[in-house]
């Protein structure tokens, strides 16, 4: 794997990400953010962080790469406490504060 800092390319990559970083913050801060947005947009705009957050979590769950790549019992009882008690309750740090309390026993006890 050969080093690229440094290079016309890297910078070119730089430059490129932050204009199309800076394009998208625009189309909605710039260009409609004087306006209303429609109810459709909005009920969407809900749910974002809703698909987010399991979306960055379940590749760590389900191909964690500390175990290469086969899937942990550990992290597995984790993510299936963690939703049971989100689902039940509806309170994301009692999901939470569940996940991280399974994982902890898991990891000492196994």
């Amino acid at each position: 794997m050969s080093s690229i800092s440094g290079t016309p390319e890297l910078w070119g990559i730089i430059i490129a990400l932050g204009i199309g970083s800076f394009g998208l913050r625009f189309a909605f801060l710039g260009l409609v953010g004087d306006r209303a947005m429609p109810e459709w947009v909005l009920r969407h705009l809900r749910y974002t962080a809703v698909a987010v957050i399991p979306a960055l979590v379940a590749p760590l769950v389900v191909w964690p790469t500390a175990t290469g790549g086969t899937p942990d019992p550990t992290r597995l009882a984790a993510a299936a406490a963690t939703f049971a008690i989100g689902y039940l309750t509806k309170n994301v740090f009692a999901a939470m504060g569940t996940g991280a309390a399974v994982l902890i026993a898991f990891n000492t006890l196994f």
